[in-house]
């Protein structure tokens, strides 16, 4: 099988957001950076998948110079090669500059899986998967829980509300969003970081006239409050007015 696998550098969860001067998105100078978790379980099942059914994993991610770093890092996990469509505007283009420029990548390789997280950790829309699917016009799947290959077809289990669970049959080629646990993590061994430096990176230049659909008009960075109220009348009354309050405005109760 051959096996795409999107990934997506994300800022830390450690790191507190720090806005640029125009408000306007991040301070990227002063971010660290890892690979989405959403996005490593997905590499992770592309993993598993080739080792039961041979073919090969290629990693394709679409930013800036620096997403080499977690590029690098699913390379060391074991992922065979890698695209990147490089260009700084995608550090925070939205879902469909970003499924663009993937699926300009991705068109000529004509994949017989693609798998991405379910969405990413920073923006977390949880579009571009469906999107990219769209564009190479192959059949897709959210939320997936276990993934089967049955000769060219797959059989997946999607998880839907309320702790329901759905098994569907699909053909192939296809493109898949994975939930986050549905495997356990491997980690870059020695060997495997020393193997990702020979592997290869092919760089891809932004298609030409592919520019931001939507242009962000600014963001806030959520802040803290405290508020006291005190509940006058009698103690009986206080007593229900507090607990109605805990129950329909803090659902506390």
């Amino acid at each position: 099988m051959k096996i795409a696998v999107c990934i997506k550098q994300v800022p830390t969860r450690e790191w507190h957001p720090r806005l640029n001067e125009a408000g306007t998105w991040i301070r990227e100078q002063d971010a660290s950076y890892e690979l989405n978790e959403p996005d490593a379980y997905a590499l992770e099942e592309a993993l598993r998948l080739r080792e039961k059914h041979g073919g090969e994993v290629v990693v394709c991610a679409a930013g800036p110079a620096r997403v080499q770093q977690v590029i690098r890092e699913a390379l060391a996990r074991g992922a065979d090669r890698a695209l990147h469509v490089e260009h700084d505007s995608l550090a925070s283009a939205d879902a469909a500059v970003t499924s663009a420029a993937l699926a300009s990548a991705m068109a000529e390789e004509r994949f017989d899986l693609v798998l991405t997280g379910l969405q990413s950790d920073d923006q977390g829309h949880a579009q571009v998967g469906v999107m990219l699917a769209e564009r190479l016009q192959i059949p897709h799947s959210t939320i997936i829980m276990d993934v089967q290959v049955e000769q060219n077809r797959l059989r997946v289990k999607r998880e839907l509300e309320g702790g329901w669970f759905q098994w569907i049959s699909m053909p192939l080629p296809a493109l898949l969003t994975i939930q986050s646990g549905i495997n356990q993590l491997r980690y870059a061994t020695l060997k495997g970081i020393m193997a990702a430096k020979k592997k290869e990176i092919r760089k891809l230049a932004l298609p030409s006239g592919l520019a931001a659909s939507q242009t962000i008009v600014a963001l806030a960075v959520p802040t803290r409050s405290k508020k006291t109220e005190l509940i006058s009348g009698a103690t009986p009354e206080a007593a229900k007015e507090l607990v109605r309050r805990l129950r329909e405005e803090a659902r506390a109760l």
